[in-house]
């Protein structure tokens, strides 16, 4: 009977789910549940895993060693994705890896469609991290605090992270993901960290210092007079910029979709 291995939405849930179904069902058919996006099927045994970093470790290591750091980059990309079935397809495509000659070159074969699936899951994230990379605006809260808000489909926050890490070293800055409730946090000289489970201070994040005012109505005006009416091309700037990321970008605050 196929086992269903259950686990949160998170990096260290999906891989102690696969660390788990690896163990034990390896040369099986298996598959890796999320809880709440999981629908029951018949003839399955569902089974809930004990997450822990321990798992996620020791999975992680195996593929970097196994599979190189590239496969483990595509693999580690597509488990950030909002597509329920990530986990199965990853199992699938570490089953696969035992069949080629080098498992290092696992990503070369698309023909292999859990193969296929999980490049395709890495290459949206990966390019949903880009364009968040571009679009993300910080302003300056009274506190002295740099924050945004985003609306992520994929958890691209562990994708984002380092960038801005290096282009702000010393400043506090906070990004929240509104889509997953968790929290980017970077302390000045310090490391990065992502916190789930606190709730947002909404009247905090509203009370924006006297001088960011001024430099977002600076933005808009800019973001104004740059632009060429006789030129523009709405489906042109739809595919450079989609509708979902304006909400949250200073230049477009003022108008609705």
């Amino acid at each position: 009977m196929k086992q269903i291995y259950i686990c949160s939405d998170t990096i260290t849930g999906l891989c102690s789910a696969l660390h788990d179904a690896w163990l034990e069902n390896r040369d099986g058919d298996a598959g890796i549940g999320v809880k709440g996006k999981t629908q029951q099927q018949l003839f399955c045994q569902y089974k809930t895993v004990d997450e822990t970093d321990k798992k996620a470790g020791r999975l992680q290591r195996m593929v970097k060693r196994y599979l190189g750091y590239i496969a483990y980059r595509d693999i580690f990309y597509a488990l950030l994705s909002d597509d329920p079935e990530k986990g199965t397809e990853v199992f699938r495509t570490l089953q696969a890896a035992r069949n080629i000659t080098d498992s290092r070159k696992i990503m070369d074969h698309l023909g292999n469609p859990d193969v296929a699936k999980v490049f395709a899951m890495s290459r949206s994230v990966s390019n949903e991290a880009h364009l968040y990379e571009e679009f993300i605006r910080f302003r300056e809260l009274e506190n002295g605090l740099l924050f945004w808000e985003i609306s992520p489909n994929a958890q691209v926050m562990f994708c984002i992270a380092d960038n801005f890490a290096d282009r702000f070293p010393l400043e506090y800055w906070m990004i929240y993901d509104k889509t997953h409730k968790k929290f980017l946090v970077h302390r000045k000289h310090g490391e990065w960290t992502v916190v789930s489970g606190a709730a947002l201070n909404r009247s905090a994040a509203e009370h924006i210092s006297e001088s960011e005012k001024a430099y977002a109505e600076l933005w808009k005006e800019f973001f104004e007079s740059i632009s060429i009416r006789e030129r523009e091309n709405p489906v042109c700037q739809r595919t450079h910029l989609p509708f979902r990321f304006r909400s949250d970008m200073t230049e477009f605050s003022d108008q609705t979709r």
